[in-house]
């Protein structure tokens, strides 16, 4: 389930900044960090919301942003650049990433 920033999800057209994922054995720090850029992600102006699943070391991170360029300030964040150093040299066997717009989006709760 997406966790939006605000009580009504955003009008299309939107942008998906997808990560994915394959954690490594050495994840002294991870949680710690995890924690503090959730915190921080949501202070960026045009961040929407995200959506999050792991299991067994593999996981996937969805973040929703009203434009490129709010992505682009999250990116240049100081900490967000410490998490990716610290992702790269020891907390991921594998990662990718993707951005793509979102032209249409339809949600259904039982």
């Amino acid at each position: 389930m997406i966790n939006w920033h605000s009580h009504t999800p955003p009008q299309t057209p939107f942008f998906a900044s997808i990560f994915n994922y394959y954690l490594s054995d050495d994840l002294e720090g991870y949680e710690e960090y995890d924690v503090e850029t959730l915190k921080l992600v949501q202070q960026i102006p045009g961040y929407l919301g995200y959506e999050s699943m792991k299991h067994d070391g593999r996981g996937t991170f969805i973040s929703y942003w009203e434009n490129k360029d709010a992505i682009q300030q999250w990116a240049k964040h100081p900490v967000h650049q410490e998490a990716k150093a610290l992702g790269m040299s020891k907390w991921y066997r594998y990662y990718h990433s993707m951005i793509a717009e979102v032209g249409r989006f339809h949600s259904h709760q039982f």
